[in-house]
């Protein structure tokens, strides 16, 4: 849970200092993007560990507070950033889903079996 926090801190300072090299090319305000859309994982992840350890049931809610966070910080960097940031997390929460999916089935298979 820690970890998830603390990746999220660096790579948000890590993007604030270099906002001017993200924004100079088309290139890198897509790669931008991209990086806000690993920090939308990051705070999801987070929120969601933390809901669980708490013991609470993790909704739809940590997603949009995570998109939000995420967005506000693409569109502090560039305005497509916030487009791109979009598009890769939608992405991403697609396949982390999928995956979220596939774990599941596998772990009730196995209790099935015992």
């Amino acid at each position: 849970m820690l970890l998830s926090l603390l990746l999220f801190a660096v790579t948000l300072s890590l993007l604030e200092m270099y906002r001017a090299k993200f924004a100079s090319s088309e290139l890198m305000t897509i790669a931008g993007g991209f990086v806000c859309s690993l920090l939308f994982l990051l705070l999801l992840t987070f929120i969601g560990n933390y809901q669980e350890a708490s013991g609470d049931r993790t909704g739809w809610g940590a997603v949009v507070v995570a998109q939000l966070v995420a967005l506000i910080v693409a569109g502090t960097v560039h305005r497509v950033c916030i487009t791109t940031c979009f598009l890769f997390s939608a992405g991403l929460l697609y396949e982390v889903d999928k995956l979220s999916g596939m774990i599941l089935a596998r772990s009730e298979s196995k209790v099935r079996r015992h």
